[in-house]
């Protein structure tokens, strides 16, 4: 029991290194290529940190069908967890660096790039969870293509974007070599591979030694596959935008967040359409709809204010309730 204590907490630590690593290193990349804020918090730091994940559903359908459940509530699980409890996180560490003095409750967020990201998200995935009542398998078929091409057309517009130029933040010096004012392209991608290394190594090593202590303290089986250990695998994207947070870089921590709600919406949702028959339980289907209201909740005060506020991403936490009430019920 020590020792897996021990180790959860060294895995914490593996994925916290890796976080502010791997968010020195994307914006070091970004900037070498000259990209817009929105485009490096969306959907190079989304993608990077959402990648590792993915493959869980993808490895679970080629196991088999006895393993296409699991795929699919892997695919449903990881918008959920994003659009309450990451929400949830980044706006409890505004909270706790305003109370550190580190920064104001004020959230400097870039209105077109989050506008964008949680339209897209909550559309795309409104057609990816409906498509679980589509008859004819070829239907499916096309629907995960759509899905496909409405990512590649968000990540279009992204890149093609120029609001998140005009925010321009001092950058440090690259953790890998901090004695060059400017370093080069290889460094720092060998700097964000190693922090992807060490991301998804600690996201792994958490997830198989919460497993014992939970069994040691009595915690149900359906309870740890299903809530437990789908927290563990967001620990990157929570872990990152927290290290955003706590540089006033507001637009990459939530891009962090919605651009890989927007790739979980789409790539993932495509692979279960074309590989499973895409059939949901009541718990799957819960998981997609409250996620999908989630982020209107978000969306409604952008689009009215034209921007975010910590009190509207800390209500995450009551959406996240809301469906463990439901399942607890329903099952």
């Amino acid at each position: 029991m020590l020792t897996s204590v021990v180790l959860l907490i060294l895995s914490l630590f593996i994925i916290l290194l890796g976080a502010e690593l791997f968010t020195n290193g994307i914006e070091w990349f970004g900037k070498r290529l000259r990209l817009a804020e929105g485009a490096v918090g969306s959907v190079l730091a989304a993608v990077g940190t959402a990648l590792p994940e993915t493959m869980i559903p993808l490895v679970a359908f080629v196991q088999g069908r006895e393993s296409h459940a699991t795929g699919i509530g892997a695919i449903v699980g990881a918008p959920l967890m994003l659009s309450t409890l990451a929400f949830f996180v980044t706006g409890m560490a505004v909270f706790l660096f305003t109370l550190l003095k580190r920064r104001t409750t004020k959230m400097d967020v870039d209105p077109v790039v989050m506008g964008r990201d949680l339209k897209s998200f909550f559309i795309v995935y409104a057609v990816a969870i409906g498509a679980m009542f589509v008859p004819y398998k070829p239907v499916k078929v096309v629907i995960a293509f759509f899905l496909i091409g409405a990512y590649i057309y968000y990540v279009r517009q992204t890149f093609r974007c120029t609001s998140g130029r005009k925010r321009e933040h001092e950058l440090g010096p690259l953790h890998f070599r901090r004695d060059a004012s400017v370093p080069r392209l290889r460094i720092i991608v060998t700097q964000v591979l190693a922090a992807m290394v060490c991301i998804v190594g600690g996201a792994k090593l958490f997830v198989t030694y919460i497993e014992p202590i939970a069994r040691i303290i009595g915690v149900p089986e359906l309870v740890l596959a299903s809530i437990i250990a789908p927290i563990a695998t967001e620990l990157p994207e929570k872990f990152n935008s927290i290290t955003w947070i706590r540089q006033r870089k507001d637009t990459l921590a939530l891009g962090n967040i919605t651009g890989a709600m927007v790739f979980q919406s789409s790539i993932p949702p495509a692979l279960g359409l074309i590989f499973t028959a895409w059939a949901f339980s009541m718990e799957a289907f819960m998981a997609g709809a409250i996620a999908i209201v989630a982020s209107i909740f978000a969306w409604a005060e952008l689009t009215a204010k034209k921007r975010l506020s910590p009190y509207t991403l800390t209500a995450g936490i009551v959406f996240y309730a809301f469906y463990i009430m439901l399942y607890f019920l329903h099952i």
